[in-house]
């Protein structure tokens, strides 16, 4: 796939995916003769997971660090002390994704609320 039609894929625009290919988080798997970036779909995927981390606050580093484990659990010649040592990786990137879930699940409570009351005054209710 062509960089334009990972972005609509992905919703993220051509910019971000040309950075994450910067910084080294997506490398696109091949180039056209004409020197165009050529993505998999497991391209596709490792930006998805990027996307999902990205408002959850991870930095580029972090989403570098989940993305390696995930690698590594996803290589069958990973050993098994390294395996393991990935999952906890992983362990640990869930917690904190449940965390950070946990917290916009509250803010998302007081923006409805702040909508509702807005409603009321606005239709005099």
């Amino acid at each position: 796939m062509q960089i334009g039609q990972v972005a609509s894929r992905t919703e993220l625009s051509i910019k971000t995916i040309r950075h994450y290919d910067e910084v080294g988080l997506v490398t696109p798997s091949a180039r056209s003769s004409g020197g165009f970036r050529l993505y998999t779909d497991d391209d596709v995927r490792r930006l998805l997971v990027i996307r999902r981390m990205k408002p959850l606050g991870f930095t580029l580093e972090e989403m570098r660090e989940l993305l390696a484990a995930l690698d590594r659990i996803a290589d069958a010649a990973t050993s098994g002390q390294a395996a393991a040592d990935a999952r906890g990786v992983l362990a640990e990137f869930h917690r904190r994704a449940e965390d950070s879930c946990a917290r916009l699940r509250t803010q998302l409570a007081y923006a409805e609320e702040l909508t509702a009351i807005l409603g009321e005054h606005a239709t005099g209710t």
